[in-house]
């Protein structure tokens, strides 16, 4: 088995590595210097990948630019000439609020000689989250705690998001107006849709307030919400127009699947992203792997939490995986999720990486993976039989990964 499990990580490393942040905003740079203004230059960079998209275009910048970092706890580090912010993921604290009321005080200052560049990646909707007026931080962590354990995708839950926020859909571009914007976007959204990357802070917002509540209502959630949120969607602010910025993509999902695909090059590799709720996306897995070969998938997938256990979309996929291919009779196999940041959900795991084994390692150390499965609770069960992937903080996210290999 170890053979097929060094082949299956040497796969999923080639899809992280085709999303160097470093590399695709350098490129993009290349192709496209930026402008020379007689007035200030201002860098802003949010995200998971945020630290190595600056470290790539530091060499194109003025030597007085003024440079914002807000990322993760992980990957955030000191640098010479530049705030950096380590704020929290999923859910954010009280740094990220500290972070957005520093980049919009800068980006209200900027005027029509002056412009922006902002380095945008995933993760940045809940580091920089400012709340609108009314709304606390303290209500926005219960709405994200909501939607994450709703079953929401990712473009409903930027919808969402974008709505009680100042920066979030386009509100970046609305606080530097009048000054120009350019965005170097690496996309952790299957898809590639720049009004959900990041909650889309230099991108018009996907819907309105009325939109918000119909989703909310759909997933059953608007109830559980603080009043001050019900409040402001009632209200059906009217936003205003979004100038028109110039937006980049620099990575995405896409590219790094292909990359994998060419790693291995007999690979099968599906159309469909891995979408949607984690047990019909484990179901899809074991459908399509009909034969030996090695199968390859991109996407995202989503869990609705119905226990109190810890783990992560990627985890719990690989652990059913793991259980239906037993039900299946596969005896030779291996099959790795894992997150392209490195960490999946609130866990210091990327995801999974599962066997044949897996099941009987974990019944000999002493537990029950069905019982932990129903408590959401993969990561116990993935620790018990030694199947967690830990890669550490990769200073990048284009979503998830999945290589199936069966002998």
């Amino acid at each position: 088995m170890s053979d097929l499990r060094n082949t299956a990580f040497e796969i999923f490393e080639h899809g992280v590595a085709a999303a160097n942040p470093e590399a695709g905003v350098r490129d993009a740079l290349a192709r496209q210097p930026l402008a020379q203004v007689t007035g200030r230059t201002y860098v802003v960079a949010v995200g998971k990948g945020a630290m190595r998209m600056l470290a790539g275009v530091r060499e194109y910048l003025p030597a007085n630019a003024e440079i914002t970092v807000v990322t993760n706890p992980e990957n955030a580090k000191d640098i010479d000439g530049a705030t950096v912010f380590a704020a929290a993921h999923p859910v954010p604290d009280e740094n990220g609020l500290d972070a957005s009321r520093a980049v919009r005080d800068i980006l209200a200052t900027l005027g029509a000689d002056d412009q922006v560049l902002a380095l945008i990646s995933g993760g940045g909707s809940a580091l920089l989250p400012a709340p609108v007026d009314g709304v606390t931080l303290a209500d926005k962590a219960a709405l994200n705690a909501a939607l994450l354990g709703s079953g929401a995708d990712i473009s409903v839950m930027n919808l969402i998001r974008q709505q009680v926020s100042d920066l979030k859909g386009g509100g970046l571009s609305r606080f530097a107006s009048p000054a120009p914007v350019r965005a170097l976007i690496l996309s952790d959204v299957v898809g590639d849709d720049l009004a959900v990357i990041a909650s889309g802070p230099t991108v018009a917002p996907i819907g309105n307030a009325l939109d918000a509540q119909f989703q909310l209502e759909f997933l059953g959630i608007w109830d559980d919400l603080p009043v001050s949120i019900q409040n402001h969607l009632l209200s059906d602010p009217v936003l205003p127009d979004t100038p028109t910025c110039d937006n980049t993509l620099v990575g995405s999902n896409s590219i790094s699947v292909a990359a994998m695909a060419k790693a291995a090059p007999h690979a099968i590799q599906s159309d469909i992203p891995l979408e949607g709720d984690v047990e019909k996306a484990a179901a899809r897995i074991i459908e399509e792997a009909t034969k030996a070969g090695t199968y390859i998938w991109g996407g995202e997938t989503t869990v609705v939490l119905t226990g109190d256990g810890r783990g992560g979309r990627n985890q719990e996929l690989a652990l059913r995986v793991a259980i239906l291919a037993a039900a299946e009779g596969w005896d030779d196999f291996v099959f790795l999720s894992g997150g392209t940041d490195g960490r999946d959900g609130p866990t210091d795991a990327a995801g999974g990486m599962v066997d044949a084994g897996t099941l009987a390692r974990m019944r000999a150390a002493g537990v029950d993976p069905l019982a932990l499965l129903e408590n959401n609770d993969s990561y116990a069960a993935l620790a018990a039989s030694d199947d967690l992937l830990m890669i550490g903080a990769t200073g990048t996210n284009v979503a998830d990964l999945q290589v199936l290999i069966r002998g």
